[in-house]
């Protein structure tokens, strides 16, 4: 099989499966539709952008669509990007002004109207003879590698974000599917660098390196494909959304630097009323834990409540109540009339719903892991 025929090969897999992917991402009933939605279209762009090996073979002569096929990749970060908003925060909305996000896929092909779109054949064939030196070529090429810089910086800035609030705020098993996202778009990041290198040979004398990584990025991007088909399958609520709307304790200080200090003593107070509460009702018990159930239980306010455990205990509310869950877990390993219990058994009736997230808390706090614990008692 030579090269030309094993990149089409790889191409028709990709797209199937990104097709099949978007076909479920948009019929799964679930409450995260708009997300789904974002990230199918992302993956019909992808299709779209990839699909030229294959229709290109198809086509007896020149046209606009081999001009336009490829650009819809100045579609794909964009929509991305609205996906990761959107798997992030809950209340997310598309808005008219998200409109604003196709306006580099406009102007790469406003600028192709006088000297290609708007020409006859002849002088489509011209332009694409001269390809390599023609300036809008050359402005698309910087135009969509700054696009892909821009949107990658932006999107891990927002899963940050989205994490940090969700440790200050919830403490169930939801952390892990952000470090997921987190990898999704490190793995993206590296397939665009390859992307970059494989144009950067494209337009130089060693275009044989180019077709190779090109076979080689098709592989990639059905790999992650087929990533994502696993998670979705395995995990159909794959994340539980924030509120947009809260603040990270960083920023809660720093407006109240404008305003009277808190008093010691009613600190101290809400601080007792707090781990009385946690040691004799063990919320903490209850996965699906946040920190608003706490605050209604114990009348503090949300706010007041984050500054207290983020700030005055110098932990996310992560951390607080899964110290709590592990502290129950070690009393349960040491229990002699639980020996027979599994670990399995024991984190969640301390509170956790799935073995990741409880060998890496119980690591965290003690150094070791479960098992290992339990042998040295």
């Amino acid at each position: 099989m030579n090269l030309s025929n094993l990149l089409s090969l790889v191409a028709v897999i990709t797209i199937f499966l990104a097709v099949l992917l978007s076909f479920f991402l948009v019929s799964v009933k679930t409450q995260n539709k708009l997300s789904n939605r974002l990230f199918a279209l992302f993956l019909i762009w992808t299709a779209i952008d990839i699909s030229g090996v294959v229709i290109d073979s198809f086509l007896t002569e020149v046209g606009n669509l081999q001009m336009l096929r490829p650009l819809f990749i100045f579609l794909q970060l964009p929509t991305f990007y609205l996906y990761v908003k959107s798997a992030c925060y809950s209340d997310f909305k598309l808005k008219w002004i998200h409109l604003l996000h196709i306006i580099p896929f406009l102007l790469v092909n406003t600028i192709l109207i006088p000297r290609y779109y708007a020409v006859d054949l002849l002088g489509k064939v011209d332009f694409l003879s001269n390809i390599q030196s023609m300036w809008e070529i050359q402005f698309n090429f910087i135009l969509i590698h700054i696009q892909i810089a821009v949107y990658l910086i932006l999107a891990f800035l927002n899963i940050k974000k989205a994490k940090r609030l969700y440790l200050e705020n919830y403490a169930g098993e939801s952390i892990e599917t952000f470090n997921w996202l987190f990898q999704f778009t490190v793995a993206l990041s590296i397939f665009y660098g390859i992307a970059l290198l494989k144009n950067i040979f494209k337009f130089s004398e060693y275009q044989e390196w180019s077709d190779s990584l090109t076979v080689g990025l098709f592989v990639f991007e059905l790999l992650i494909i087929s990533w994502y088909l696993l998670k979705a399958l395995t995990h159909p609520n794959l994340f539980r959304s924030l509120d947009s709307k809260l603040q990270l304790v960083e920023h809660i200080i720093s407006e109240d630097e404008q305003e009277e200090d808190n008093d010691t003593n009613e600190t101290s107070e809400e601080l007792i009323a707090l781990k009385k509460y946690m040691e004799e009702e063990q919320p903490y018990l209850n996965p699906g834990l946040t920190i608003q159930d706490i605050s209604d239980a114990i009348e503090i306010p949300v706010r007041e409540l984050s500054l207290l455990i983020n700030h005055q205990l110098n932990q996310h509310f992560y951390d607080f109540v899964n110290s709590y869950r592990i502290e129950h877990a070690k009393k349960m390993l040491k229990d002699p009339s639980k020996n027979k219990w599994t670990v399995l058994e024991i984190l969640y009736e301390s509170g956790f719903n799935s073995k990741s997230s409880f060998n890496t808390a119980f690591k965290k706090h003690t150094g070791t892991t479960p098992t290992s614990y339990r042998k040295s008692l």
